[in-house]
């Protein structure tokens, strides 16, 4: 039986992804503190807060929930102390990519396409990465870091890996053999810094920095 051109392209994805997370899962958490707080259990900021907010006021509006269910949410979200608690009062109203918080710190892959992670989402210390004819895109602007060290073990196959940073945020690559530093612009000593992980590359890694601000006059 002949198969259309290109239907081979998501079995071919689908056995990437399995060596993928085999092989992420055989280099292991070798960088994982087990007295860092996990995603959920961290402190919720009233800006998290009003995202929140917005998504149940909207859901209100078009009749998603009643003024009763509205009014019963708005009250645990006010008095909500963690971002786990945040994250269940949306669950039910939009698709997983959707929701003003992401919190599952699941390993990114891009295999024969483009992935990406943004918006409001914890980065936990170690995170597993793959682009294998892909390109990976993290967005960190307005990211949550879970530690101040954050640990990317990167996996690229003839791909690429994008991380978009905010100011003040340093990114370095390390190698078996060397350091090296992927910001263009100094960073503050002490900064918190991203740790890309790399054993074998066949692609490559970029770090987009906000633009440069401009002197006054």
């Amino acid at each position: 039986m002949n198969e259309r051109p290109g239907s081979w392209l998501p079995k071919l994805a689908e056995v990437g992804e399995r060596l993928a997370e085999e092989w992420q899962s055989a280099r292991g958490a070798q960088h994982r503190d087990p007295g860092l707080p996990q995603p959920h259990e961290l402190r919720a900021s009233d800006a998290d807060r009003e995202r929140v907010a917005q998504v149940l006021q909207d859901a209100h509006a078009d009749g998603r929930i009643t003024l009763e269910e509205l009014e019963e949410r708005l009250g645990v979200l006010y008095s909500a102390r963690t971002l786990g608690d945040l994250a269940g009062l949306t669950g039910d109203l939009l698709p997983a990519d959707q929701q003003p918080l992401n919190l599952d710190g699941k390993p990114v892959s891009a295999i024969f396409k483009k992935e990406q992670r943004g918006g409001r989402w914890v980065v936990p210390a170690e995170l597993a990465v793959t682009a294998m004819f892909g390109t990976t895109k993290l967005d960190l602007r307005e990211a949550i870091l879970q530690n101040r060290r954050i640990v990317i073990n990167a996996t690229i196959v003839f791909g690429a890996l994008e991380i978009e940073v905010p100011e003040g945020l340093e990114v370095i690559r390390v190698t078996k053999d060397k350091t090296i530093r992927l910001n263009k612009r100094p960073t503050e000593p002490g900064a918190p810094v991203i740790e890309v992980h790399t054993t074998n590359l066949v692609g490559e890694i970029k770090v987009k920095e906000p633009p440069k601000r401009k002197r006054r006059k």
